[in-house]
């Protein structure tokens, strides 16, 4: 059986974007090595896989673009938690079902990597 271990973000600041995502998550930042200054490691509250974050460039033929979705008891208020925190928004969409609604806003962290924040009723 696999596991998800920890999802890797290619980004020129690794350590700021790390604080975003600690603070995003309320997470905690993991102790490395003082050899391995361009990565971070978070550690999100809860049972979920570790956000590894590396100095690496963006946009080559091996970079995989990452996506996170996120769910909220209340979608807005997460939203503007985020972007206080330095997110932006790009749009929000609402698809209706026969048993449910599901509204989601697609954002950016400051680095420009797409995320999601997801609510249903």
């Amino acid at each position: 059986m696999l596991e998800v271990e920890s999802i890797t973000f290619a980004c020129t600041e690794p350590h700021e974007l790390a604080a975003f995502w600690e603070a995003a998550l309320d997470g905690e930042r993991r102790d490395l090595p003082p050899s391995v200054d361009d990565t971070a490691i978070v550690d999100p509250a809860g049972d979920a896989p570790d956000l590894l974050f590396r100095e690496a460039p963006r946009g080559t033929e091996r970079d995989l673009p990452i996506h996170l979705d996120l769910s909220a008891d209340d979608r807005e208020a997460a939203v503007d938690r985020l972007v206080d925190l330095g997110a932006s928004v790009r749009e929000t969409k609402t698809e209706r079902h026969e048993t449910f609604t599901a509204t989601w806003t697609v954002l950016e962290d400051p680095e420009g990597n797409g995320f999601c924040v997801s609510e249903y009723s």
